[in-house]
């Protein structure tokens, strides 16, 4: 496979073409472009944002994007059941499930995902919703863009080749990308099949969170981040572009490849990151600070200090607190934990909780460490210990994740999953 290059940085003005002379100098719409390209705007913000969260990038396409038919309804059930179907109450009870299987027909990125948990109001703009694809087929006629949110993937098994407007990004298991709302994409494999996480977040957009006493360095470095440069392709062709638009889907035919875009610049960009590249901030001496600390992007609320979505961690580190319970605590949170293990052994849960499997924890129902993890770390020589295979990930909101009826009544939820705390008491030694 072709080399693909990148840009390194989070948040900045990025400037890149795949033509030479096609990113005009000086101004960002001049009154004709070479090589008979159209100037668009794509804004991901209101336009009087302030400067500094404002999100817009500027494409010199080859075609514009409004040559395209009407748009028809398109159905994608299992990726917006929660539109086409009552759902029922959010429940409080806690939830565990077993890996989704692969598929025997072909199915690709569209029709391959299936929400789990979902919260928020798609035409307020707040929310979010949680995925999981399995998929074995590429994206070969068929390209996307979501307008009611942006796209935050976590690849489990298998690596994805994301061909966007803006350029080329590759995400393999412990990488992750984000796609903004609007961005038009195509999703191929690398090898015959793959899975993983998605977080559909129809609010504010994904943001590195702030550092407050942590300082100037740690945690996610915006230096990390990698964005892609100029690509393009200029096929004729009849293919079809589909979107997803106030929690229904639509596709339309087009004549020409979307990824026409021959020179960008702007701030409003996909993106990809390495989780290895975690910088974990952790205790020196005794206690657990807050799972906070292992937060790599946030999507804030209107409630200042408040997620919409966090999007946290566990990744290989080193525990060294002294005369303490190491795994995480018996805790009850206002913040609702949605979480998927991309590998490894989560440290709070011996067994039954599977690489692709997924937990929810909904808000104020307790939970922590099953009965073997504690059992094994109240007796524990508390010596330092480096944590090496693993990676679990949160989905952390301070909204309650209501399940859809496909992930209450699927086979794959884990009827026992509450026995796994049965028998709990403290043994002397």
């Amino acid at each position: 496979m072709k080399k693909i290059h990148y840009q390194l940085g989070f948040g900045n003005h990025f400037s890149t073409e795949a033509m030479v002379g096609a990113l005009p100098q000086g101004q960002n719409s001049p009154q004709k472009l070479p090589y008979d390209l159209f100037t668009e705007q794509l804004s991901g913000a209101s336009f009087t944002t302030s400067r500094k969260q404002n999100l817009h990038t500027w494409l010199y396409r080859r075609y514009p994007s409004v040559l395209h038919s009407d748009f028809q309804p398109y159905i994608a059930e299992k990726w917006v059941a929660t539109s086409n179907s009552p759902q029922p109450p959010a429940s409080p009870t806690q939830m565990r499930w077993d890996p989704l299987p692969y598929s025997a027909e072909p199915v690709d990125f569209i029709d391959g995902m299936i929400t789990y948990a979902y919260h928020g109001d798609v035409s307020q703009k707040t929310g979010a919703r949680a995925m999981l694809y399995a998929i074995n087929q590429s994206m070969s006629t068929r390209f996307f863009y979501n307008s009611d949110g942006e796209l935050l993937i976590v690849p489990q098994e298998g690596g994805l080749h994301l061909r966007t407007e803006l350029g080329l990004l590759d995400i393999s298991p412990g990488e992750i990308a984000v796609i903004p709302r609007g961005i038009k994409f195509q999703v191929q494999l690398h090898s015959s099949q793959a899975r993983g996480y998605v977080c559909e977040n129809y609010g504010q957009p994904f943001q590195l969170p702030e550092l407050g006493p942590i300082g100037a360095n740690g945690l996610a470095n915006p230096r990390d981040f990698l964005v892609p440069v100029a690509f393009f392709e200029d096929v004729q062709a009849d293919l079809t572009l589909l979107t997803k638009f106030q929690d229904h889907f639509w596709e339309t035919k087009i004549q020409h490849s979307p990824l026409s875009v021959a020179a960008w610049h702007g701030n409003y960009v996909p993106y990809k990151y390495d989780l290895a590249r975690f910088n974990c901030i952790n205790t020196v001496s005794f206690d657990h600070p807050d799972p906070s600390i292992f937060t790599v992007l946030t999507a804030p609320s209107a409630l200042p200090g408040i997620a919409n979505v966090d999007f946290v961690i566990f990744p290989p580190r080193w525990m060294v607190a002294e005369h303490t319970f190491r795994p995480p605590y018996f805790h009850r949170n206002i913040m609702s934990e949605f979480m998927g293990l991309i590998q490894g052994e989560y440290d709070a849960k011996v067994s039954g909780f599977l690489p692709f499997g997924v937990s929810l924890h909904n808000s104020m129902s307790a939970h922590g460490p099953d009965k073997a993890a504690f059992d094994q770390a109240t007796h524990a020589t508390l010596v330092p210990k480096y944590y090496k295979n693993t990676l679990a990930f949160m989905f952390e909101s301070y909204y309650v994740w209501r399940q859809t009826a496909f992930a209450l009544n699927s086979p794959l939820r884990q009827s026992d999953y509450l026995d796994c705390w049965k028998g709990l008491k403290i043994v002397t030694k």
